[in-house]
């Protein structure tokens, strides 16, 4: 078994008209793309969901509630494998003016716009990694059930 390197955590967030809450990366010379808003579990985070909602706060000045574990994605990194947990959860609030970090204050890193997608428009958005636009395609309905 290989070493997990990166251990993180992201949402499939959705908003109160059943889009999807994503980031749209802009880098100089590249081709925009689009992420779930997430990132690394760090030393002080008490769980999942704790580092799901500081990574919500700091990215996006979001708060969710209902959250679930839905889906788990590994893929190589050096010489063991990055695991990502995806959760579902519904947007509460979102206040751009509080994100936070280093997305933020250097400009070198590009672009981080909050954009709603529309579940139909999903299949033309670049989203990252390709097997979470799979997942969330093939599985709409039953996500959207787990919120109501």
């Amino acid at each position: 078994m290989r070493e997990i390197l990166r251990r993180s955590v992201r949402a499939i967030l959705w908003d109160e008209r059943d889009q999807l809450v994503l980031i749209k990366r802009t880098k100089p010379g590249q081709a925009p793309y689009w992420t779930a808003p997430g990132g690394g579990l760090e030393p002080t985070d008490a769980s999942l969901d704790a580092a799901l909602r500081r990574e919500l706060q700091e990215e996006l000045g979001a708060e969710a509630e209902q959250l679930s574990q839905v889906f788990l994605f590994s893929s190589p990194s050096g010489e063991g494998v990055s695991v990502q947990h995806f959760v579902s959860c519904r947007l509460r609030r979102v206040d751009e003016s509080a994100r936070t970090g280093p997305e933020f204050t250097d400009p070198g890193r590009g672009g981080y716009a909050l954009d709603r997608v529309a579940v139909d428009r999903l299949p033309e958005v670049d989203l990252k990694p390709e097997a979470l636009k799979e997942f969330i395609l093939a599985n709409t309905d039953a996500l959207l059930s787990e919120l109501t």
